[in-house]
């Protein structure tokens, strides 16, 4: 019996977890719908007068990019500014012949009248924020503009977006992210779905309320004051775009997010590219909940339900954890429940997950419609999109769980790059690509097993008790069944 108690509480402080941040996403939602009620009165510069037009540096941080270095540099050049007010800096840490046609590429595009250079490095120390730390010693610019390599900003880019620095407290200002191959496959489209709700419900949402928000490592602005006086980049987690961000908006910098400037970017086309892109963000969104805790926690700065979103803002990736733990416990908790009937009462009563997923629907459907716009047609294929979404989404549980726990006990890790393909149809190749990682890990045999589990679990459904079977959990095994199975048969079929 102290066995079946012990799961039961574990079960249940997973279950009260996941239905705090789903309670936690409903209030973003409606802080979400009142901010579009509201009228942005922020000041701008006035940049029909050359004197208030800033010196802007933009940043490009890049590390063996064969694939789009050309594509990148080009859409650069195409930015519309003043170019004695415009530096680009290429933070080029590469080790690869990229080095070299990266030079050439940029020795033509000054030849254009660019103030383009090309920043390299003995060492990687500190990858990406290390790079970007190294470039801000010799910035010109009083506020750096961040790229990463598959972004493709809009020409008018920066006029949409400096301006609004002339509120002297505005720190960052943080675009949307769009994406050029969305609808290149199921795995494409069910990123494309996370990261809307991301760049929607849950920025403005935050943002509209003057709770915490991240810098997302890209397709934004510092104000180069801001990134200094809160303590510059670190290397120290792999997320140090949401490090920063914490640390700057707890010395009072306010950040600015523009929902309608969108920055087009391409997602990982293949699971392997994607799975490195989830543990890269997943592990550092832990390292930075065990470093900014406290410091949240003991600030004076900021109000106690700005506290409560921050902390679980940082938590984030920790409910893959909990999303796992009740996936696992699921099955026994389906035993359980047909073994001992006195229990049978605490069952209705936590249907949590039940209320969680209902909320998260009802979120993800006001992000999708604003999108896609409503109908019935719209709605059916949400409802499509969504249990592909959720499904997809719990067979990743076991590998970002990995990566959370590593975060939380500190296993320190190399920050590991998404390869990039410039592909955009099913017509293309991407099996020639040389950053694709070789080889499959442990973790995906132990995937497939999950999938047997979990059919398992739907089996169980019909022999558990004596009333015919227990079809309450039938649903929530068969997604999980249909998730760990994607997974895992993607992993080892996708292999160059």
């Amino acid at each position: 019996m102290i066995f079946v108690t012990l799961i039961i509480v574990i079960y249940t402080i997973s279950l009260l977890l996941i239905f705090m941040y789903a309670l936690a996403q409903l209030n973003l939602l409606f802080n979400y719908l009142s901010s579009k009620k509201k009228i942005d009165t922020s000041e701008e510069f006035d940049f029909s007068n050359p004197e208030e037009i800033p010196f802007v540096t933009i940043q490009l941080p890049v590390y063996n990019e064969m694939y789009v270095m050309d594509r990148l540099l080009d859409n650069i050049a195409l930015i519309d500014y003043p170019k004695d007010k415009l530096e680009i800096q290429v933070l080029d840490d590469s080790t690869d012949e990229t080095v070299k046609t990266t030079f050439d590429h940029i020795e033509k595009l000054k030849q254009t009248g660019l103030d383009i250079k090309q920043i390299t490095r003995v060492d990687r120390t500190g990858f990406k924020a290390g790079a970007l730390k190294e470039g801000l010693k010799i910035a010109k610019g009083e506020f750096i503009a961040i790229f990463d390599s598959d972004f493709l900003p809009q020409a008018d880019w920066l006029k949409r977006t400096i301006p609004y620095f002339k509120d002297e407290k505005i720190g960052v200002v943080q675009t949307r992210w769009g994406h050029i191959n969305r609808n290149y496959s199921i795995l494409t489209k069910i990123q494309a779905f996370a990261l809307d709700a991301h760049f929607t419900l849950e920025q403005v949402g935050r943002n509209s309320k003057g709770h915490f928000i991240n810098f997302n490592g890209t397709a934004g602005v510092w104000r180069k004051s801001c990134i200094i006086d809160a303590g510059n980049w670190e290397g120290d987690t792999l997320t140090e775009d949401l490090d920063l961000s914490y640390r700057a908006q707890l010395k009072n910098w306010k950040f600015k997010y523009l929902e309608d400037v969108e920055t087009p970017a391409e997602l990982p086309i293949i699971i392997s590219a994607a799975r490195s892109q989830q543990f890269r963000w997943n592990k550092g969104g832990a390292e930075n909940f065990k470093k900014m805790l406290w410091r949240v926690l003991k600030s004076h700065n900021i109000s106690a339900k700005t506290k409560i979103h921050g902390i679980l803002h940082l938590l984030n990736s920790t409910m893959f954890l909990n999303v796992l733990i009740v996936a696992v416990l699921s099955i026994p908790m389906l035993y359980i429940k047909n073994e001992y009937a006195h229990l049978k009462p605490y069952f209705y009563v936590m249907s949590f997950f039940v209320i969680s997923t209902i909320i998260f629907f009802i979120c993800y459907w006001i992000m999708y419609k604003n999108i896609y716009g409503s109908g019935i047609k719209n709605f059916i294929k949400y409802i499509g999109m969504f249990f592909t979404f959720f499904s997809i989404a719990m067979g990743f549980s076991l590998h970002n769980s990995i990566a959370v726990l590593e975060g939380h006990f500190g296993k320190k890790s190399e920050f590991i790059r998404t390869p990039k393909f410039n592909i955009s149809t099913l017509k293309e190749s991407w099996k020639g690509n040389k950053y694709i990682k070789k080889g499959i890990s442990i973790h995906v045999i132990f995937e497939g097993l999950l999938m047997l589990y979990f059919a398992f679990g739907m089996y169980s459904a019909f022999i558990v008790g004596n009333q015919g079977g227990d079809f309450g959990l039938f649903p929530f095994h068969l997604m999980l069944f249909i998730g760990f199975g994607y997974v895992f048969l993607n992993s080892i079929t996708s292999k160059a």
